[in-house]
């Protein structure tokens, strides 16, 4: 099993070999090229409850969810897989029989051991909708939607832990590289359901949701039919305009079907010195600004509107327990490393700081007029200058009503708009529906 440092390495290498074939052309491979990360792993605390023993586990009726899956797309080898954490926290995979099939761990394997009882969920044919239910409550979840195969593993990764390795959309060594597939993310629980789109770290199929219940019904629709091959375009020009690798964030098969679109803080796990320089002058010219007029930043929380200047390089907001140094892309483009990186000890203000000024950088706002209070400015004025995030702007242009998270902190808004994550929640939710192939407009 492959961690991201050893798996770029292999990755440069055989880049060489295609002559730096672009858009990365996957070549799936077997247990031993899985890559694991946070993103690709779901971990349960290996119990001895009764409840925790592997199988298949029973269900309680008053927690379950019912799913119908559309298929808006021609193909007759569409597969649902549905995965996540039970109430007891229990790894689970549904099965096509409509219960739960916790894995067992094995204390004489070594390595990722593949999951080998029958967890795909066919889908009827075109034009027609497949019910599904979800036995309990689930945390951590995702349905899985493929055209084609996906592969699951488990591994014990410490003392009690057990560890479900899911298909990764960066790997284009994963054991289902070649399947074109996405997912819904969604946990349910005793205060209802909340479910998203995330695009954080790729496109894949197009997937549209939407969920009936007390609140009426709330429709994501996702990204429109061809988003893929309209994004890579997109992303194409853009290359040949500013010489940055946005062309390669493109994964296709030997065919040169285009399979997803992977985000550029994921391509830089494949490639770390891929955009290094492309914010430098940007974050420069926005730390020098604020060393001679303070950046507001609204923490539409308690603390209200919180000043920040930029002292010795550092950018020190008022009432936060430590600074912000200059981030550099792979920090940009994540949100999640550098000064971005948030730790336990860190208070509201600065958790507050965190995902608006990460957010601005983004979107390219810090420079604009009315720029210097965040959130502040409308969508209208989001990555109209570059440098920007070029990945979240063109994923938001092919999505129908702009709404599916493009990158982790795209639910910063001012106080008055609505955000573009796409996120839907209602307390009692009777129907989820995802829709399969991408809406029209």
């Amino acid at each position: 099993m492959r961690t991201f440092s050893v798996l770029a390495a292999t990755i440069t290498a055989a880049f060489t070999c295609y002559a730096l074939a672009v858009p990365i052309i996957v070549h799936p491979g077997d247990a031993n090229d899985l890559l694991t990360t946070s993103r690709d792993t779901v971990n349960e605390t290996i119990s001895t409850k009764e409840s925790a023993d592997p199988g298949h586990l029973s269900t309680a009726t008053f927690e379950q969810l019912s799913v119908s899956v559309y298929n808006n797309i021609n193909s007759n080898n569409i597969k649902v897989y549905v995965t996540g954490l039970d109430p007891n926290r229990n790894l689970v995979l549904l099965t096509p029989n409509g219960t739960w099939y916790r894995p067992a761990e094995s204390s004489d394997a070594t390595g990722p051991q593949k999951i080998k009882e029958d967890i795909a969920i066919p889908i009827g044919a075109y034009g027609t909708a497949t019910p599904i239910t979800l036995p309990t409550h689930v945390s951590s979840g995702r349905i899985w939607v493929a055209d084609g195969d996906l592969t699951f593993f488990t591994e014990v990764v410490g003392v009690g832990i057990l560890s479900l390795v899911e298909p990764s959309a960066v790997n284009p060594n994963d054991p289902s590289a070649a399947a074109n597939w996405g997912f819904v993310e969604l946990t349910t629980d005793s205060s209802g359901i909340t479910v998203n789109l995330s695009y954080v770290d790729f496109v894949g199929l197009p997937l549209g949701i939407e969920i009936q219940g007390s609140g009426g019904t709330q429709t994501t629709p996702g990204v429109v039919k061809n988003a893929l091959s309209s994004i890579c375009n997109a992303l194409a020009v853009q290359s040949s305009l500013d010489g940055q690798p946005w062309k390669e964030l493109c994964m296709t098969n030997n065919k040169g079907n285009i399979l997803r679109v992977i985000s550029p803080y994921n391509y830089m796990a494949l490639y770390p010195t891929a955009f290094d320089s492309y914010w430098t002058n940007y974050i420069s010219q926005a730390w020098s600004t604020y060393e001679d007029a303070p950046l507001t930043v609204d923490t539409q929380a308690s603390a209200g509107l919180v000043n920040c200047t930029v002292s010795s390089g550092i950018l020190t907001c008022a009432g936060d327990n430590r600074g912000y140094p200059q981030p550099v892309a792979s920090d940009i483009f994540g949100c999640n490393s550098g000064p971005f990186e948030l730790e336990a000890s860190d208070n509201a203000v600065h958790q507050a700081v965190v995902p608006r000024l990460c957010a601005a950088i983004n979107r390219s706002t810090l420079l604009l007029g009315g720029g210097n209070v965040q959130p502040r400015l409308a969508s209208t004025h989001y990555y109209t200058v570059s440098p920007t995030n070029y990945y979240s702007k063109f994923v938001h242009q092919h999505e129908s009503r702009g709404k599916g998270y493009a990158f982790a902190y795209d639910d910063v808004t001012p106080d008055d708009a609505p955000n573009a994550s796409g996120l839907l929640s209602d307390p009692n939710p009777t129907l989820l529906t995802i829709t399969i192939g991408g809406s029209t407009a």
